[in-house]
């Protein structure tokens, strides 16, 4: 008996926080695509818009070239994902936003991306765009100064998953494991 009335709450709970989230998602986004429209550039220096995350299951990574481990790390376990998936992922394209478009040229998002994933466009741009696209998607970005007079970037590690229209379809967390991620790629392929 006991358990059935845990059981039946752990039910509740789980409704009421998939109830809280779509509530959320609408309040905030009213059925419209994720994120907001944006004007950037790609690695090859073409224009780039949110009709390129339109039309196909994208995943979504924003970052930054002098990383130290968090980037490389998701950009090399998602290169390793795509091509797990193989034919079944094959609809999925793969994005790598700078939020450090004052370092991250068009040039040197090419050939820091070429080391990971053929299938993996980088995004930079005007910082002010940039600044808003990140915002846009609740991506968190601050330059932290260093004490060699540089900076690095604190940022959200998180790999984010649009649908085919372009809704948010959830997330990757930075360290989840390889077999999760696949799970969730699957499921958005799937989905479209």
């Amino acid at each position: 008996m006991m358990r059935s009335i845990l059981i039946g709450i752990l039910v509740l709970m789980t409704a009421g926080i998939g109830w809280l989230t779509f509530s959320w998602y609408s309040t905030h986004y009213g059925g419209e695509p994720f994120g907001a429209p944006f004007a950037l550039t790609d690695q090859t220096g073409e224009p780039i818009t949110e009709a390129a995350l339109r039309g196909h299951p994208s995943a979504v990574f924003f970052g930054f070239t002098h990383c130290p481990e968090v980037c490389p790390t998701t950009l090399f376990e998602m290169a390793g994902w795509l091509k797990t998936l193989g034919d079944e992922g094959k609809d999925i394209k793969a994005y790598f936003v700078s939020i450090d478009p004052e370092r991250d040229t068009p040039e040197i998002m090419k050939t820091y991306i070429s080391n990971f994933s053929d299938r993996i466009v980088g995004i930079t741009g005007e910082p002010a765009k940039v600044e808003a696209m990140a915002k846009a998607f609740g991506i968190y970005a601050k330059k932290v100064p260093t004490e060699d007079g540089d900076y690095t970037m604190d940022h959200t590690a998180s790999v984010l998953l649009l649908n085919g229209k372009g809704d948010f379809a959830g997330t990757i967390a930075y360290g989840e494991s390889a077999s999760n991620a696949i799970a969730k790629l699957k499921r958005l392929a799937a989905e479209g």
